[in-house]
């Protein structure tokens, strides 16, 4: 809660202004039942006389009462909408930057599906548990210990009997909202599966097209909402308890009222008026304590929610980092020693991995399925934490980098291209907001992306569509590749980024990439895009299987060989 209360504190005004108008409104409905006994207890006489006069005077101040608290109730719910809405924008736009800031291993273990209900589900409750708090925390208790107290004005005993009935009501709405907040909070976590089913779904509705498992999947996402539509049926029924008990209550409570209210007029301790009014403020009470009950169950939904939501801001990166200065005199820009890496803290996916590389060299890293290619590169910008060995860059423990400077001075192109929706010179200039169009054309034309882009309409303004669907896999991989370079950092890594290229385009993306004074990290499954490169990293299990130049690994690594030969059966045939 301390974080919604700092977001309240930036809207002051609001936050203040809100309650205060509700309970100036609140002040208007309790002088209702005083007035109504007023006018029956002076206004009309024993003898059916009536004094019109100062009815008429009654009833207008009634009505300035009833004006006056409708401007009271708008304003307030306008201050309230103004604080949460604002509370809302910051409380997102927080925990998206918190989400950015998340490294890879944090973003797994939270998962996608249940990042998504937070920022949207989890932060729309958060807010109208806010707003309704504004407008009622204060107003619904204010009006029942109001009544209670103008009670006492009209009657000791009706005072008592308003004062024992209430704080049984209370304990009985605090023990459903105890027992139904971590239901609450469970449903918001059946809520992660239904969202996750949707995202697949939706992401491999093509795939599923292709098998015709349509079916299939409507049944298991069914099963899987229907699951939800139970629970939360359940968690329902148990907060909506409230209502029905309250209501029982109050009624048993009013009834008790009049009778003992009719026995005070036979005596002469009431007057007619005063009954009246008590049963007003017994109407009063049953109102308020139904919106209470309400608001108590919006409040659990809002609180099961805020605590999901501070989850991800309670959580830490893991990543480590050294604050002595490891250091090592070498003139080679990257060292890997006896490099281990595992994911789940037992399996490893890379063991022993050892070797140099010089600036400006261009690395290619090559593997079966599997084999830890991708994983070798994602220890290159500190994506990932090491398990075993050291890593060195420049001379200096990678630990002892920030991974903003660090990165800083890498562009990665990751195996799935990913655009966003704008237009194309918005995605190039992601990494490098202040590069003109002639630094982007220089990329397209390294990434061989010049040609098609300048024959779309607006060339550089053409629009992307979300995740850029009005562009083929190779299109993509251009875009990807030519923002990456952008960004003109020193060291580039591809990550099977030219898998949907032609060979005659991949070709001369390889003769363009040659001629930039970069260092160059080239994942790939085809031999014929590491040839140039000078090294060549062959895994195997995660294992370093060979280490060299295309014609060093022909001769001393079989696993190498086997790669190309499956790819270049005619040279096998002619060396056999």
């Amino acid at each position: 809660m301390k974080r919604i209360f700092m977001y309240l504190s930036r809207t002051k005004k609001e936050a203040i202004l809100a309650p205060l108008f509700k309970m100036l409104e609140v002040v208007f409905e309790l002088l209702v039942p005083v007035i109504v006994s007023l006018i029956i207890n002076k206004g009309i006489n024993e003898g059916g006389q009536s004094d019109l006069k100062f009815i008429f005077l009654m009833c207008g101040i009634l009505f300035a009462f009833g004006i006056l608290g409708l401007l009271s109730s708008v304003t307030a719910q306008y201050f309230a909408a103004v604080a949460s809405s604002k509370l809302q924008s910051a409380l997102r736009t927080d925990l998206l930057k918190k989400i950015n800031s998340l490294e890879y291993k944090e973003l797994d273990d939270v998962g996608t599906a249940s990042l998504i209900t937070r920022m949207s589900s989890d932060v729309n409750q958060v807010t109208t548990g806010v707003n309704m708090a504004l407008r009622l925390l204060l107003r619904s208790p204010i009006v029942i210990i109001g009544a209670v107290i103008v009670a006492f004005f009209f009657s000791n005993l009706a005072g008592i009997t308003f004062l024992i009935t209430v704080p049984v009501l209370f304990l009985l709405i605090f023990l459903v909202m105890v027992f139904t907040i971590p239901l609450f909070k469970k449903s918001q976590q059946k809520l992660d599966v239904v969202v996750r089913l949707s995202r697949e779904n939706l992401n491999g509705v093509r795939v599923i097209r292709a098998f015709n498992k349509q079916e299939a999947e409507i049944e298991k996402f069914n099963k899987t909402n229907d699951k939800l539509a139970k629970y939360q049926l359940f968690v329902g029924k148990i907060s909506n308890i409230i209502n029905p008990l309250t209501f029982a209550l109050i009624n048993i409570f009013i009834i008790a009222l009049i009778y003992v209210g009719a026995l005070q007029v036979d005596v002469g301790s009431l007057e007619n008026g005063d009954v009246v009014a008590l049963y007003n403020l017994a109407s009063q009470i049953l109102v308020e304590m139904v919106k209470f009950a309400t608001l108590l169950v919006t409040m659990s939904k809002s609180l099961a929610s805020n605590k999901r939501i501070e989850q991800i801001f309670s959580i830490k990166s893991n990543l480590k980092h050294l604050d002595v200065i490891d250091k090592i005199n070498t003139d080679d820009l990257f060292v890997f020693d006896n490099v281990s890496m595992s994911y789940n803290g037992q399996e490893m996916a890379l063991n022993n991995i050892s070797f140099k590389v010089k600036k400006g060299q261009m690395i290619g890293i090559i593997g079966g399925t599997g084999s830890g290619k991708t994983t070798l590169v994602n220890l290159i910008p500190h994506f990932y934490d090491i398990s075993e060995g050291k890593i060195y860059y420049k001379g200096l423990n990678l630990l002892n980098y920030d991974e903003k400077t660090l990165r800083f001075e890498i562009a990665v192109v990751p195996q799935k291209s990913q655009l966003f929706k704008g237009t194309i010179r918005d995605n190039l200039k992601l990494g490098n907001l202040a590069a003109d169009d002639e630094t982007l054309y220089n990329a397209l034309k390294i990434s061989q992306g010049y040609d098609f882009v300048m024959a779309k309409d607006g060339g550089l303004s053409y629009p992307v569509e979300q995740e850029g669907r009005n562009f083929s896999g190779g299109q993509k991989q251009r875009l990807t590749i030519a923002r990456a370079l952008v960004k003109q950092s020193d060291i580039l890594i591809l990550d099977d980024s030219s898998s949907a290229l032609d060979f005659k385009t991949e070709s001369e993306l390889r003769k363009g990439l040659k001629k930039l004074n970069k260092t160059i990290f080239i994942v790939s499954q085809r031999t014929a895009s590491l040839r140039a490169c000078d090294q060549i990293i062959v895994l195997d299990k995660g294992h370093m299987a060979g280490l060299g130049t295309h014609e060093e690994l022909l001769k001393s690594s079989q696993i190498y060989r086997e790669i190309y030969f499956s790819q270049y059966k005619e040279e096998k045939d002619e060396t056999l």
